[in-house]
């Protein structure tokens, strides 16, 4: 399991070493594409295997997953951990998630997520100030 919290830098050639922790559970291969809430997503090969067939499952046919299947798919790149850790995050998610040199790298269970560093703390104090709320509501529905 992804879990934890850390800060990391990104070097001036775009690539970001992953913690030891997370290395040893995703592997050689992984996927890094768009995130929700203006992350970068990076998942094991495995996982990401899963998350497409759930996708391919929705109809063409509709408007919401042929546009959310753009979203995740052609914003997808795979790329290797090299020898000591490291991978190479895009120009295109390095924008799209407003990635400059200090990163915070966030474990979320089946994968982990890369945020620009002031924007994961603001998003962090809002998460605190609503954790109540929060589980009440997936209390509710049955998850916790």
């Amino acid at each position: 399991m992804l879990i934890g919290e850390y800060t990391h830098t990104i070097d001036d050639k775009n690539r970001l070493s992953l913690p030891a922790k997370f290395r040893q559970e995703m592997g050689k291969k992984i996927v890094l594409t768009r995130g929700l809430d203006k992350c970068v997503s990076v998942f094991t090969l495995k996982e990401w295997h899963k998350i497409a067939d759930k996708l391919s499952d929705s109809s063409m046919l509709q408007a919401d997953s042929r546009s959310f299947n753009r979203f995740m798919f052609g914003g997808a790149v795979e790329t290797e951990v090299d020898s000591i850790g490291r991978i190479l995050v895009p120009d295109f998610l390095k924008e799209w998630g407003g990635l400059s040199t200090k990163v915070a790298v966030i474990g979320v269970q089946s994968r982990v997520e890369i945020w620009n560093e002031k924007s994961w703390a603001t998003h962090k104090e809002t998460i605190e100030k609503q954790a109540d709320t929060l589980a009440e509501k997936l209390g509710q529905i049955g998850v916790l």
